[in-house]
């Protein structure tokens, strides 16, 4: 595997607009964007803390995969997303150890980067990201 850093924390929320000021008003944190993934039927909104992103994600859709989470979950932490170089070599390499993939090739998320989802039932229950900005 190349992974390079943890790229980001997905915390699914109720709403944006309720969560957002929780991480301004009270951790000091910057929303930095806020962006529509309509494919996912999320919206998303961004802040930086070092180098990791957090990313809250509100449902567009009860039938889209964060409003599921959420009727069967409730809010909270998501998945655990990792940078990696080679996105392709590395969902091979998980599948070839075994990991079962919920996405086969990777497809476009927010902020244009190239992501892929391995399934938590082989992540010991993380759902779990890799991402690859090809732009960089």
């Amino acid at each position: 595997m190349e992974l390079t850093h943890i790229e980001h924390i997905g915390i699914a929320v109720s709403s944006l607009d309720e969560a957002i000021p929780y991480y301004e008003d009270i951790l000091g944190l910057k929303c930095y964007s806020i962006e529509e993934v309509a494919d996912q039927k999320v919206k998303t909104a961004f802040f930086k803390i070092g180098q990791t992103k957090i990313e809250l994600l509100e449902s567009t859709d009860p039938e889209g995969p964060i409003g599921k989470f959420i009727e069967k979950r409730g809010p909270g932490v998501h998945h655990l997303a990792f940078a990696v170089n080679n996105i392709e070599k590395n969902l091979e390499e998980a599948k070839q150890k075994g990991v079962r993939l919920i996405d086969q090739t990777p497809r476009k998320g927010a902020e244009g980067l190239d992501i892929a989802f391995l399934h938590p039932k082989s992540t010991n229950g993380v759902l779990t990201e890799f991402c690859e900005d090809k732009n960089k």
